[in-house]
């Protein structure tokens, strides 16, 4: 099925003056369209998915409100929410801004011990989880958060083993009736929410963002990339990060799309079937899964597919060039061949996004441009976008009728940027945080004296794109003084099948390593090849393999300059995840917490400095 075009579509914009504050933007959706379906989630008691009006929400965010009266919580309370993306974390979330209190999102998948620090730094009062085994991790820290009164839990049985106190199942805690929605009379520059940031450098820091800066942010967004009442947004990145709150939540409450919460990554595939999205939104990993997965599938076809499959690319990538102005088009091709490959070829591709795509984007961090010409050249309309939690979050992204595939576009509408000491992107723009919460030294260091925000990104601006070259506390610097950004020569390594995680290694060292996390379809390969056993973890420290590994960093990193040359490898099959505390929520390196844990293997990468090849 194709997407809608532009033509059939009628805008349905709250503006940000007409909404005020975030509830009041849930108050003028209620109002405009109170029949049309706002969320669809999965009953798994029905073994169905329920669609939700946006009156019925309403209805349900005034229950949980009745409920939150009742804790004598006053505004500028902050209250926490521990729980998996549902109705449930909307209508806690809307009910608290209602009452002028602060959220404070958690991460679910977060150490107890972080989010005890969490929600001690934040003094949250009231705590929302999802089960009880969540609450029962945190009570041996309990101590380390003594404002927290009260904890909910949405399952009907409360812990056994918790302070009786302050645990109630969300069954007897929330009221029958919640009437009608109390708006409190916050105005746009109240804080809203305090979002803590992932902690790649360092201890969380806590983002405070008003509703003025997200209801902004929201509203440029849809500026340059209208939205509208009939599309269907799946969300499977959490809430808790502020890139699909603003951009998979509030946007489209502004727009009046519908958003539906897919049940896990696991049953994602399935749910793009079912729901079949108009829009998605991801972090880079899950389109370089896709793409890495299709290469491989490919290794195992017929010369003739293979030829088949690269001239579809060739030419849907011409097509793109031409639709972007940047190329001639072809007759031939826009009338004949492209609608033939994209049917036969494309379309089985994309039809596993179910099929229906009127544009996908990735944000958190840089997407690789061999994956996004990968996409783009199956006809799906892939742009990126740029920002971070202290921007509320967007600062640029491309539009489907302006997509630089190398960058993230250019600046939002009323976002100045300019470029600062040793190239590094500085921001004003409406939706910068007022600062982090109890770090007035931090906040200072971030946003300088004229209202700059030092993003802490290298960037280059061309043509008024933004293009990201690394981060400046990751760029490495030699003992010989050479400057490498690790980021690219990461995402070119990762474009490879063989690797699943890479990390490059070298701040004051002679040369380069990198530790490489192998698939291990393609390891198992590779052992075969060379009469290794894979499942052997001694084989991971052959010479022949590591040998063989080096050789292809060679092949891939061919066109960068000496310098950036990788000399040595350290092998794993360890998982790198969210849960072990090795990536962010985003899916970013932690590279501190890297570096720790395989500090033995770096230091034998660099044992008597000598070179491997």
């Amino acid at each position: 099925m194709k997407p809608d075009t532009k033509s059939a579509q009628v805008l349905d914009i709250i503006s940000t003056a007409e909404a005020g504050t975030l509830s009041g933007l849930l108050k003028c959706r209620i109002e405009r369209t109170p029949d049309s379906p706002a969320f669809q989630q999965y009953d798994r008691k029905q073994k169905r998915w329920v669609t939700y009006c946006w009156q019925e929400i309403g209805k349900r965010v005034a229950q949980w409100q009745q409920g939150m009266k009742r804790e004598s919580l006053v505004p500028g309370d902050r209250v926490a929410i521990l729980l998996a993306n549902s109705i449930e974390w909307v209508c806690f979330e809307q009910a608290a801004l209602a009452l002028g209190l602060v959220v404070v999102p958690l991460y679910t998948w977060d150490s107890p011990e972080n989010i005890a620090y969490l929600l001690k730094d934040s003094g949250s009062r009231l705590l929302l989880t999802g089960t009880v085994e969540q609450w029962l991790k945190l009570v041996p820290h309990a101590a380390s958060f003594p404002q927290l009164n009260k904890v909910i839990c949405l399952e009907d049985t409360p812990p056994a083993k918790s302070p009786a106190l302050v645990t109630e199942s969300m069954s007897t805690w929330l009221p029958d009736d919640g009437g009608e929605i109390h708006i409190h009379g916050a105005g746009p520059d109240s804080l809203a929410t305090i979002v803590y940031t992932s902690g790649t450098t360092g201890p969380p820091k806590g983002v405070m963002l008003s509703h003025k800066n997200i209801l902004w942010n929201a509203e440029a967004i849809l500026k340059v990339i209208p939205c509208y009442p009939t599309d269907i947004l799946l969300s499977f990145l959490p809430l808790s990060h502020t890139f699909e709150r603003t951009v998979g939540y509030y946007t489209p409450m502004m727009a009046g799309c519908s958003i539906a919460y897919s049940r896990s990554m696991e049953k994602l595939v399935e749910d793009l079937q079912t729901i079949r999205p108009t829009i998605i939104i991801s972090v880079p990993r899950i389109f370089e899964k896709v793409y890495a997965k299709v290469r491989k599938q490919l290794q195992n076809k017929s010369s003739v597919a293979r030829w088949l499959f690269q001239l579809t690319l060739d030419t849907g990538w011409r097509h793109f060039e031409a639709a972007q102005g940047r190329a001639p088009a072809s007759p031939f091709r826009e009338q004949l061949l492209w609608p033939l490959l994209q049917r036969i070829v494309a379309a089985k591709i994309l039809n596993r996004l179910g099929g229906r795509i009127r544009f996908a984007v990735s944000g958190g961090a840089p997407l690789q441009e061999a994956v996004s010409r990968f996409f783009l050249s199956l006809g799906l309309p892939l742009i990126q976008g740029y920002g971070l939690t202290e921007a509320a979050p967007v600062v640029s992204a491309n539009t489907p009728e302006h997509n630089v595939p190398a960058s993230v576009g250019p600046p939002l509408p009323d976002v100045q940027c300019r470029i600062g000491h040793e190239n590094e992107l500085l921001v004003k723009s409406p939706g910068l945080m007022s600062g982090y919460w109890n770090l007035v030294d931090k906040s200072r260091e971030a946003i300088d004296s004229e209202g700059w925000l030092h993003t802490g990104d290298v960037v280059e601006i061309k043509n008024s794109d933004i293009h990201i070259r690394g981060r400046l506390k990751e760029i490495i610097v030699t003992s010989t003084g050479e400057k490498v950004p690790p980021a690219d020569l990461e995402m070119t390594i990762g474009g490879d099948p063989l690797f699943d995680h890479v990390m490059v290694i070298g701040e004051g060292m002679p040369y380069l390593v990198a530790l490489l996390v192998l698939d291990r379809s393609p390891w198992e390969e590779l052992a075969e090849k060379y009469g290794l056993d894979a499942a052997d973890a001694s084989s991971l420290q052959a010479p022949a393999s590591r040998k063989a590994v080096v050789e292809k960093l060679q092949g891939l990193l061919h066109e960068f300059p000496g310098n950036a040359r990788i000399r040595k490898v350290g092998l794993l099959l360890d998982d790198w995840s969210i849960e072990n505390g090795l990536l962010t929520p985003t899916l970013k390196l932690k590279r501190g917490e890297i570096k720790t844990r395989y500090a033995e293997t770096i230091k034998e990468l660099y044992k008597g400095h000598d070179v491997l090849l």
